[in-house]
């Protein structure tokens, strides 16, 4: 069987990237990121690990003046990767329905990046679960795939409990657990015998 390459529609959209050690890039040591989407075009997720520092969801409520009420969810909010650091998305469970601003990954999940949404859980109407991010992990044409095919990555399946855990100290590890690898066990250099 031929491995699979950028050209074969392979799609990891709602899988889970898990970051082996070792590799390479300090922004994503020990990163699990949810694939929003991918495709031939190229790859966009959100790195769910990740708590941005200092940053509360009533500050940028406030800078957005939307009013929150008082008995509305606070989402955390993380980084989501080194691109367009300013723009904020939603990832969400499957409950939420922003009609045309939401992008339906799944059954389980979606991802919104209007004010819409923002408007919503400040309301306490909006999705079940949720989790904000500020900037997004992309990836051209087929560089996703040759950075699995170095080993960068682990795939795996997605699961609300996981991706929206309020454990971000153990996604990672927890991540690897339901592939049915042991963390310890992993090793950031590679050898030949």
């Amino acid at each position: 069987m031929a491995p699979q390459t950028a050209s074969s529609n392979l799609d990891l959209s709602g899988k889970l990237l898990v970051a082996m050690p070792g590799m390479g890039d300090p922004r994503f040591e020990r990163s699990v990121v949810f694939l929003c989407a991918h495709s031939e075009d190229g790859a966009m997720g959100l790195i769910v690990n990740k708590p941005a520092k200092d940053v509360k969801f009533s500050d940028l409520l406030e800078q957005l003046s939307i009013d929150q009420t008082p008995e509305s969810e606070d989402p955390r909010i993380h980084f989501g990767g080194p691109v367009e650091h300013a723009r904020g998305f939603v990832l969400h469970s499957g409950d939420y329905d922003g009609s045309k601003s939401t992008l339906r990954i799944d059954d389980r999940f979606g991802m919104t990046a209007t004010l819409d949404v923002l408007e919503d859980i400040a309301r306490g109407a909006g999705p079940e679960a949720s989790l904000l991010a500020l900037g997004y992990s992309g990836w051209g044409p087929g560089q996703l795939e040759d950075e699995i095919a170095a080993n960068g990555w682990l795939i795996g399946d997605s699961s609300a409990d996981l991706v929206f855990s309020a454990d971000n100290g153990g996604k990672w590890g927890a991540a690897l657990g339901s592939m049915g690898i042991d963390p310890l066990l992993l090793s950031a250099t590679a050898g030949r015998a």
